[in-house]
């Protein structure tokens, strides 16, 4: 267990505390500014959304510049990725704040890709994130947080950002999720 999978490791133990701060009913007050508010709850699951979401290409790092690379990393890496993400997205569908076809657009893009990297990984290759994937990645963490501070500062001018951005993404997640399956048609048998 090096430090690159501890951290892995943290990301996935934070998940649960996120999903607490946002689903279990403990009013811990709320911050008020001009016609903005914001829940201490959700300020708490946004800080800590972000300090995981930052460990993403932390892990990685590490792992590669101390040649500490570990099939449990790779297998727990995406993992870690997939379960924050997705349990953000379920908790934000759950209190109102995000389209529910958007959640299910970026939630079965996962599962999909995912699914495309186990048959690479059985034929002996590895698919390497693409640019459209670190993208897709980029602004659905954009898109979480958004939602996650109830939009602001956009929400002083009335600009729904977090709206666009949740679009943006769902799109972007679409195209990248092709963008895979197309690159890597080779993988699909087709009998």
């Amino acid at each position: 267990m090096n430090l690159a999978n501890r951290i892995t490791l943290a990301r996935i133990f934070l998940v649960p505390v996120i999903m607490f701060f946002l689903l279990i009913k403990v009013d811990l007050g709320s911050l008020s500014f001009m016609d903005f508010e914001i829940s201490y709850n959700q300020m708490i699951a946004a800080v800590i959304f972000i300090i995981a979401a930052s460990t993403d290409g932390l892990d990685g790092y590490i792992a590669r510049k101390n040649k500490i690379v570990t099939n449990l990393g790779k297998l727990l890496d995406p993992l870690a990725d997939k379960l924050l993400v997705a349990a953000v997205l379920i908790s934000l569908v759950e209190m109102g704040k995000l389209n529910a076809l958007i959640a299910i657009i970026i939630i079965s893009r996962e599962f999909a890709v995912t699914g495309l990297r186990q048959i690479a990984l059985l034929e002996g290759s590895v698919m390497a994130a693409s640019a459209w994937g670190k993208w897709k990645t980029a602004i659905q963490i954009t898109m979480i947080i958004a939602l996650l501070i109830n939009n602001f500062p956009f929400a002083l001018i009335d600009f729904p950002f977090d709206v666009i951005a949740s679009w943006i993404a769902a799109i972007i997640t679409v195209y990248s999720g092709i963008d895979y399956f197309v690159k890597n048609k080779h993988l699909i048998p087709v009998e």
